[in-house]
């Protein structure tokens, strides 16, 4: 049992759901030195790991998390909306000022997390790299390096910090990338350095972008909730800040290898900006967070409006501080149970188009010969017709989880043809 998975194995399970192609019923998928070497039908063999019960689908792709706050007992509350959200959010950080330990921690928590929820790659948003650095074991990361600040003063300051870390990303073997935080808490001065920056470094970009009403009233007219926030916190810059609309955004985030627009809440309100984003989908990706959106602005995002313009979607668990757990299959039931996404194109959000929003699109996302074998393993309670219906049913669970072939959580007994998350 200790020596399991050995080099090669083969899994036989009820459905295998490759995402290129159509769900296999019987299927067999074959692994060889971490990878997947067939895939297809055939009648069963002896040395078959057989798991009539399961089904494999590819490992899921969480497009954005902030995985500091994955030891959150509770999320925040979010009464007031997202400016007094994000005012506990800046109480909660200064609490744990230079708690390195605590920040690995907590690091380590949410990947443990996020295995056990069927996870293979993450895209995290980081405000600084734990000590020790990030572990090699569990999901893939994309750690974008967060930088934010209204002062034209500091913005040289902000981006060189930023651009520090990001190398020492590379430097660590870690796939890295920069985070404009949001329009509303990122100066035009800064926005240009970012965005040359992301082209000069060939950096993919994350940004939070039209998340509240209360944002496009802080860059229409300077006031409202951000601006009172700001002047409480004394960052609010005497003679104004010089905010760029989310429009202006956009393009900039376009101009950049690769960009994801986190949250999208109410670009449906912003007729300019949703233009930009459908002139420039070739080269961005909306990552929606639906119950994070929901708690904290009352609905859910446009995630039809996106899709019938062509542009790709998606799914993100946003974090701990906004979301009781970090599954990303939650968030897929959100959207199929509201009726803004069939179950396969909620699927195909969290993972075809989840690993193209972080550039592991050649490695994550498919089940297909020559991949990574990045897979999760579900088993169902009840009998569906559908795969995509069962692995949409709140009752199915995640029993294992595979990355290059190895076990980054649950466990499989190939003597008891079972698998599970129990010890």
């Amino acid at each position: 049992m200790s020596r399991w998975p050995p080099r090669e194995f083969t899994i036989r399970a009820r459905w295998i759901v490759p995402m290129r192609g159509p769900p296999l019923e019987g299927g067999r998928l074959r692994i060889r030195g971490g990878r997947i070497v067939g895939l297809g039908g055939g009648p069963r063999r002896h040395d078959d790991l057989d798991l009539p019960d399961a089904i494999v689908i590819p490992g899921l792709v969480n497009a954005h998390t902030h995985l500091e706050f994955s030891d959150v007992g509770l999320p925040l509350p979010a009464d007031g909306g997202l400016p007094a959200w994000i005012g506990r959010v800046i109480e909660l950080r200064r609490g744990r000022a230079a708690d390195d330990e605590r920040l690995s921690a907590a690091i380590h928590r949410g990947l443990e997390e996020s295995a056990s929820h069927g996870v293979t790659a993450i895209g995290d948003i980081s405000t600084g790299l734990p000590v020790g650095g990030y572990p090699a074991r569990g999901p893939r990361l994309r750690v974008f390096r967060e930088a934010l600040g209204l002062a034209t003063a500091s913005a040289g300051s902000v981006a060189r910090v930023a651009f520090r870390d990001h190398s020492s990303l590379l430097a660590a073997g870690v796939a890295a990338g920069l985070s404009p935080h949001a329009p509303y808490s990122v100066s035009a001065p800064l926005a240009a350095l970012l965005a040359g920056a992301s082209r000069r470094l060939d950096a993919p970009l994350a940004m939070h972008v039209a998340e509240s009403e209360a944002e496009a009233e802080l860059l229409r007219s300077g006031t409202g909730p951000f601006r009172d926030l700001f002047d409480r916190l004394g960052v609010w810059q005497p003679d104004g800040a010089s905010l760029l609309p989310a429009a202006d955004w956009i393009t900039l985030l376009a101009r950049g290898p690769r960009a994801i627009i986190v949250h999208g809440t109410f670009l449906d309100r912003d007729e300019n900006a949703m233009a930009r984003l459908v002139r420039h989908r070739s080269r961005l990706c909306v990552a929606v967070c639906p119950r994070t959106t929901r708690t904290i602005s009352n609905t859910l995002p446009p995630v039809r409006l996106f899709r019938e313009a062509g542009v790709r979607v998606a799914i993100g668990t946003d974090s701990r501080a906004s979301n009781p757990d970090l599954s990303v299959l939650a968030e897929c039931r959100t959207l199929v149970d509201a009726g803004l996404a069939s179950p396969e194109q909620a699927l195909r959000m969290a993972t075809v188009d989840a690993a193209w929003a972080l550039g592991f699109e050649r490695s994550c996302g498919v089940l297909a010969p020559g991949r990574p074998a990045d897979l999760a393993i579900l088993v169902a309670e009840a009998r569906h017709a559908c795969p995509l219906d069962a692995i949409m049913d709140p009752a199915t669970r995640v029993a294992a989880t595979l990355r290059g072939g190895r076990l980054i959580a649950g466990h499989i007994d190939p003597d008891a043809a079972r698998c599970g998350l129990e010890p």
